[in-house]
């Protein structure tokens, strides 16, 4: 299996993701996602939304802010529970959380340790131009809640009725004092969740469709079924509101770690805001006639764990022959950063011309590279190792008939086709039925 070194390595190497402020000795688990990490970013991004909004009618988006009024974190719980037990090395001075510690002393020294005591994992910043506790704000930990609060927006204003969701995806902050594992735990991360509002008594139902929707999402993006579980939380795991939850998790280089979370959240959220914002938030049914507060089925994903999972999955150090490997990765098409490198077979002025000609007419549809340095072979590894699916050669039999080579990245076989069925042909190979 691929190790993390060996991901880290080709993400700085082909430009996926950098260390934030390298030049300065970089932030501690920040990153920075370089020219193909933002492609691959963006098109996680747009099949997620695709299909989770675009392709239902049940669910509709939203883009909420990320600072909030303060009173929002109180009716949600995170400025008294949203807290990691710690505690110091009385020896190396370094911080632990106490709850993953096998035995209560330092793991790195084997000094004794402060006694535990609770840190909140919320950023705070201030607003306005008096720093004091009336003009404290939070960054936000979770995009869920800019959704609950919008409730009663979204459900007059695109006239829903139940069952009906609420999606977005947008950047959290939290101030984790144990990150790590690459882009897998950062303190600033982006999320794409869903608020499912159902009505009470079928929420059980609509759990397990969501279940089956989020694990359908990742196998068709081409995450092998052997290097993805079920787990169920224990009861003695569940978050407070919670009635049930599943993670979904994947086969990390370090383990088994989780990639999604489907929560049903019951009523909790939608109360606590009627409670503290005083506003009615029921939901008036037009069939019982009856005023209730929605239960919330909650499947909350992370883009760069979703896209390190997918790294991981299409990895391969593939040996071809006895004097020939190359590194490849087999992203399905839709994910890759890049879509085709375009090559005149020589760099001769006739067969430079058309491929230019080919490369300029591709990018008004995808995001495509020009390449006519190095030799062939050099040209095609050069695109292997970053995922682009299909090679597009101008050769001299081009100049004849119009036709070039569309090279298969995982197969390397070769068809010839007419430049004037090129789209087509990548439009089909490109396209994910969801």
């Amino acid at each position: 299996m691929v190790t993390m070194d060996e991901i880290v390595s080709l993400c700085k190497r082909r430009g996926f993701i950098f260390q934030s402020s390298e030049i300065y000795g970089g932030l501690n688990s920040c990153w920075d996602y370089g020219p193909l990490g933002v492609e691959m970013k963006n098109n996680i991004k747009r099949l997620w939304w695709k299909a989770n909004v675009q392709l239902r009618d049940d669910v509709v988006g939203l883009d909420s802010s990320i600072l909030m009024n303060p009173k929002v974190w109180e009716a949600s719980g995170h400025l008294t529970n949203f807290a990691d037990p710690m505690a110091d090395c009385k020896v190396c001075k370094k911080r632990w959380r106490t709850d993953q510690l096998s035995e209560y002393k330092c793991p790195e020294c084997g000094g004794e340790l402060t006694e535990a005591r609770m840190f909140n994992l919320m950023f705070k910043t201030f607003m306005g131009p008096v720093e004091d506790e009336s003009a404290v704000v939070y960054l936000r930990p979770e995009t869920a809640q800019g959704i609950f609060v919008n409730f009663l927006n979204v459900q007059q204003t695109m006239r829903k009725k139940l069952p009906f969701g609420i999606a977005q995806i947008g950047k959290s902050f939290r101030n984790e004092v144990t990150p790590g594992n690459f882009i897998f735990r950062t303190r600033e991360f982006e999320q794409m969740e869903i608020e499912y509002f159902v009505k009470p008594g079928t929420d059980e139902y609509w759990h397990k469709h969501w279940i089956e929707q989020r694990i359908s999402w990742y196998y068709k993006l081409g995450i092998r079924k052997e290097n993805i579980r079920i787990r169920e939380h224990g009861k003695d795991e569940l978050a407070h509101y919670a009635k049930a939850c599943v993670d979904i998790e994947y086969l990390f280089p370090m383990g088994w770690s989780e990639l999604e979370g489907i929560a049903n959240r019951t009523d909790f959220d939608l109360s606590r805001h009627q409670e503290y914002s005083g506003q009615n938030l029921t939901y008036f049914d037009d069939e019982t006639k009856q005023r209730y507060i929605p239960y919330v089925i909650e499947p909350s994903a992370g883009v760069d764990r979703s896209l390190l999972a997918f790294l991981v999955d299409a990895y391969e150090n593939q040996k071809i022959d006895e004097n020939d490997s190359r590194i490849v990765l087999h992203l399905h098409p839709a994910i890759a950063p890049v879509k085709a490198g375009i090559f005149p077979l020589l760099k001769k002025e006739e067969l430079v011309k058309k491929a230019k000609e080919i490369y300029n007419n591709l990018k008004y549809k995808w995001i495509v590279q020009y390449d006519e340095s190095g030799s062939i072979g050099k040209r095609y590894r050069r695109q292997d190792e970053i995922g682009t699916p299909f090679g597009i050669t101008v050769d001299y039999q081009t100049l004849e008939d119009n036709t070039v080579t569309i090279r298969d990245r995982d197969t390397m076989e070769q068809v010839r086709v007419h430049i004037e069925e090129i789209i087509p042909y990548l439009e089909e190979k490109i396209e994910v039925k969801f």
